[in-house]
């Protein structure tokens, strides 16, 4: 299965999180990763969508009295998930494979 690259950002750093993978944990560590904010919007529809595509599994962790009573949902990868992004990894290091290193060399 094919990945948009915020899908293959997202799986990854679910991976990386390991058990810890809730959304502000996600989207902290995106931001460090990246450099890049997203926006709760794009973190909670990619989410859904992964969950949709059998990608992701989800789980509702204890409720928080700092919370309000509400629960944290935590993300997991799938196989499915892990299989997609063994698939990325083989087609990048095969773009990658047998290329001189990268140097900018100016047409002026």
């Amino acid at each position: 299965m094919k990945l948009t690259r915020n899908e293959e950002v997202l799986l990854l750093t679910i991976w990386r999180l390991g058990d810890s993978a809730y959304g502000v944990t996600i989207k902290t560590q995106i931001k460090e990763t990246t450099g890049k904010d997203w926006n709760y919007g794009t973190l909670y529809f990619t989410l859904d969508q992964l969950v949709k595509k059998g990608m992701l599994n989800k789980e509702e962790g204890q409720p928080l009295a700092e919370r309000g009573g509400r629960r944290k949902i935590y993300y997991h990868l799938s196989d499915v998930a892990v299989t997609a992004l063994k698939l990325v990894l083989a087609e990048q290091q095969a773009l990658w494979d047998g290329l001189r290193p990268l140097t900018h060399k100016s047409k002026s």
